[in-house]
């Protein structure tokens, strides 16, 4: 008894193929705008915990030397950046350190009434964790975005001279 030929039923057909090409294709269309949508998400978020963090350094650092120190953010060659220092610290002594690293460039202040000088915006805190001189906020935005009514926001709020800090998102940081 001979068996058949099985050379011709392996494999799948160039149709077949084709068709498996054009639905990776469409499913790749279809969820980029979402996983780009949670990229900027993730970044936004990371900058809004960084800046958090940063200004519980700048108090914890005042009141571990016992003097004014200071949390400042600046927008500069596109890129959002921050520095921690004591209060009269020459500005070209301070070390500027990017903003969630590498993706400093993908977010951007879209706006702040933190104490700004030059386009840097400063927070104070004395030794005891209190604000020294104005309270404020500061939101991100994802950069190049064109509408600004329905856009992702972050934001770090200075809401009292206790020197009590919190977040918040989208419209929500209007306040």
């Amino acid at each position: 008894m001979q068996l058949p030929d099985n050379k011709f039923n392996q494999g799948y057909t160039l149709l077949e193929l084709l068709v498996i090409v054009v639905v990776i294709g469409m499913l790749a269309t279809i969820m980029t705008p979402s996983w780009l949508s949670l990229l900027n998400l993730l970044r936004l978020n990371a900058a809004q915990a960084e800046t958090l963090s940063i200004m519980r350094q700048a108090q914890a650092s005042a009141r571990r030397e016992k003097r004014i120190w200071q949390a400042n953010f600046r927008d500069i060659d596109g890129r959002v950046q921050w520095s921690l220092n004591p209060e009269n610290q020459s500005e070209t002594s301070q070390v500027w350190n990017n903003l969630v690293g590498e993706d400093a460039n993908k977010i951007t202040i879209q706006h702040s009434t933190l104490r700004n000088q030059n386009g840097v915006y400063s927070i104070q805190f004395k030794p005891n964790y209190w604000v020294n001189g104005q309270l404020g906020k500061i939101t991100f935005i994802t950069r190049g975005t064109t509408n600004t009514t329905n856009v992702t926001k972050r934001c770090v709020f200075v809401s009292t001279l206790l020197g009590t800090l919190r977040t918040d998102k989208d419209n929500d940081c209007q306040n």
